[in-house]
């Protein structure tokens, strides 16, 4: 019998958490990182909206030339800790359609969904759901989900994670 591996991005994370608490940022370049201090500030962008992306922000670019490329971006620090219940919520939700789930990250899971696919008419419709409801419910705007089916035994199946590195 194949398995079926789902794996589940949050992508944008950061960025989709401070969206969603804070309405005003949607649409916007948002920025999450080191205070920019007018260009001279010292640090990173940990994460960034789609919308900074488009203007050529990336995660791990030094703050100082983020505030060059886009001054008028909205700077927000990182909340770690709202970041990290959110988080927590999605992987319960994410837990309860999986027969063996694995985090990988805070933003990211690997899940055998190979027995729960089968009520759900298969895993890509299990996979639909899964985003649909996670949009609805406590998601994160960005939802990424991929699957992966193979026939190797279960006993080569380690761990989800390694199944798809």
């Amino acid at each position: 019998m194949p398995r079926y591996i789902l794996h589940v991005d949050l992508d944008a994370f950061y960025a989709s958490v401070e969206q969603r608490e804070n309405p005003a940022f949607r649409g916007k370049p948002l920025i999450i990182g080191a205070d920019p201090k007018e260009g001279k500030g010292r640090g990173v962008v940990v994460a960034c909206s789609y919308e900074a992306r488009k203007k050529g922000i990336r995660s791990g670019q030094p703050i100082s030339i983020a505030y060059r490329l886009m001054p008028d971006a909205i700077y927000v620090r990182p909340d770690l800790e709202t970041y990290a219940d959110v988080s927590s919520d999605v992987m319960v939700f994410l837990r309860k359609y999986a027969d063996r789930f694995e985090q990988a990250s805070i933003d990211e899971a690997y899940m055998d969904v190979t027995q729960a696919s089968i009520q759900y008419g298969g895993p890509v419709k299990l996979a639909e759901r899964i985003k649909s409801e996670l949009k609805e419910t406590l998601a994160p705007t960005h939802v990424l989900l991929g699957w992966l089916q193979t026939n190797l035994p279960r006993r080569l199946l380690p761990t989800c994670k390694s199944l798809t590195a």
